[in-house]
């Protein structure tokens, strides 16, 4: 049955770079990436509704492709309530919401774009995980340390999971 592995946490804490290596290991895996998506929008809106919005058409979009192919979302998804109507909107028989936990400074030290150091000198408004908070999973499927785990081993923990 397909599915969609929800992939949420900090900017920079692996999302991306997990997702493509997982589509590696599995080529029907459709990835729909947030930065990705986010270039292809004509939104810009970082803003709590802006965000809200954004989450619940890339969750339509999962949930559409998830038809027929497995799909992983890799997104910030920065709220609670994000998550949970994406649950909701795709079905919780199908949704894996996978929590790659990683440190605020680790991020930041990973951040080739520069985007956190524009977020603290105010060139960015509303970064997540410095002027809004990351609300961190209560109860996800699985947690993925990729702060102290090397990338193969995070994708070895994903991929076992779904096995």
């Amino acid at each position: 049955m397909p599915f969609v592995l929800w992939m949420t946490g900090l900017p920079c804490s692996g999302k991306t770079t997990i997702a493509r290596k997982l589509q590696k290991l599995m080529p029907e895996l459709v990835v729909l990436d947030g930065d990705e998506l986010r270039a292809q929008s004509s939104s810009s809106d970082f803003s709590r509704e802006g965000i809200n919005e954004n989450n619940r058409k890339v969750a339509n979009l999962a949930k559409d492709f998830s038809m027929s192919k497995p799909v992983c979302v890799s997104l910030i998804s920065p709220f609670k309530e994000n998550r949970e109507d994406a649950r909701k909107i795709i079905g919780d028989n199908k949704f894996i919401e996978v929590h790659l936990k990683c440190s605020l400074s680790t991020c930041e030290e990973r951040d080739v774009k520069g985007m956190y150091k524009k977020a603290r000198r105010n060139e960015i408004k509303d970064f997540i995980g410095i002027h809004t908070d990351y609300e961190i999973p209560d109860n996800p499927e699985l947690i993925v340390n990729t702060e102290t785990n090397p990338l193969d081993e995070c994708v070895t923990q994903i991929s076992a999971y779904l096995t």
